[in-house]
């Protein structure tokens, strides 16, 4: 009698030969690589946090910490535990109930836009009013808003394909619709998530199949209004002169700050960095060393390697994602094709944007590292993100055993 393997593992639907009869292939049920990048990123993002705000309580503007040096460190342990908490929840709702509820929750999440700007509602921190109080942390509408245009516009291409190629109905809704949310989102003000929202809908219209044409003049248009923008801008103005000259005297010193002692670090890191804990940079020097410049602190102490091990990370991350959401295309799912390929361009733009203002290839601008910065609202949406890509993947894996969602 012939000797058989008693299964053959395959990441396909094939089947797999037991004793001659045909059984399913003992498929995983779950991305497990993607699962262990996003704790990674969180969990390294933790330590980092750490590091680079051990210092803060010596300083004025924290001076309320006394000497609880670990206060942050506690706050994104609390932070991850329960955005690991809501992932878990959102895993295992069905994409066609995201799909369904998508315009609510947009219109939903307009409304927060709205209630940021009341006095007495709305939270102002450094002179930027972007949050709601819940008392236990500080929600933050604009995270929410990434996940809402992901599902919204996904949804929109799929109920609007055959006007695709047509400006008044093919594009121009979703243009006043991402119009409004970007006039809610310049009286915050935050230009840095209108950009990665903007990024957002019109990559998900390109690979829905949007005419060219419009595609390529809408563009140019937003490049004029974005560049209107930061010149009708005095401190926007100020900002971009500065990273195009940091080292000039009055720059540095000033409107450039912030970049120049992120170069410095990045360059005091060189190839393997000065050390973990080691680094001079995040003692009163760099501005938001725990949140928007935390690639700089990672520069500087785990150097050249520890920054590519990161890039690395993300990279696989939002190649992930699209692996998947061609997958789902493949599978007749648009949707969710769609929505898959929309996370991976929100992480991957709002990762290149804060990388590229740390290593000063793009002007300061306030974005944090996703699923490494200090901070509640963006480590948890960052995560219901990855869930629902972790959901859209599940689906696919159950659709490629022919079973049913």
């Amino acid at each position: 009698m012939a000797f058989q393997i008693p299964f053959k593992f395959s990441g396909t639907a094939s089947d797999a030969t037991v004793d001659g009869r045909s059984k399913p292939s003992k498929m995983m049920d779950y991305d497990q690589p993607l699962v262990w990048v996003t704790l990674l990123l969180m969990l390294l993002g933790m330590v980092m946090v750490y590091s680079a705000s051990i210092a803060l309580p010596d300083s004025p503007k924290f001076r309320y910490l006394e000497d609880r040096n670990e206060y942050f460190l506690y706050r994104q342990a609390i932070y991850i535990i329960v955005s690991m908490v809501a992932a878990a929840v959102v895993f295992r709702v069905p994409i066609a109930v995201w799909q369904k509820y998508a315009p609510m929750m947009f219109i939903g999440t307009l409304v927060l836009l709205v209630l940021v700007l009341i006095p007495g509602l709305g939270v102002s921190v450094n002179g930027a009013r972007r949050w709601l109080s819940l008392k236990v942390f500080n929600l933050q509408p604009s995270e929410i808003m990434k996940i809402a245009v992901v599902l919204y516009a996904a949804d929109f291409t799929v109920r609007k394909q055959e006007y695709m190629h047509k400006l008044t109905k093919g594009f121009l809704p979703m243009m006043v619709a991402i119009g409004l949310v970007g006039a809610l989102l310049l009286l915050e003000p935050d230009l840095g998530a209108f950009g990665v929202i903007v990024c957002i809908a019109m990559g998900i219209l390109f690979l829905g199949g949007i005419n060219i044409v419009w595609f390529g003049g809408i563009g140019a248009l937003l490049v004029v209004i974005f560049s209107a923008i930061i010149a009708l801008s005095p401190f926007r103005r100020a900002r971009m002169f500065a990273y195009l000259d940091p080292w000039e005297e009055g720059n540095a010193l000033d409107k450039a700050y912030q970049l120049t002692h992120s170069l410095i670090a990045f360059g005091r890191g060189e190839f393997f960095g000065v050390g973990l804990g080691a680094s001079v940079e995040k003692l009163h020097y760099l501005p938001e060393a725990h949140t928007d410049f935390i690639m700089a602190v990672i520069g500087e102490e785990l150097g050249l390697v520890g920054v590519l091990v990161v890039v690395a990370m993300f990279y696989w991350l939002v190649k992930r994602a699209f692996d998947i959401g061609r997958q789902a295309i493949a599978l007749d799912q648009t949707f969710a094709g769609l929505a898959a390929k929309g996370i991976g361009i929100w992480i991957g733009v709002q990762t290149f944007i804060n990388m590229g203002v740390n290593l000063g290839l793009l002007p300061t601008k306030g974005l944090t590292l996703p699923l490494m910065s200090f901070g509640g609202s963006g480590v948890m949406f960052n995560c219901i993100g990855l869930a629902i890509l972790l959901r859209i993947d599940y689906e696919n894996r159950v659709r490629m055993r022919g079973g049913r969602t």
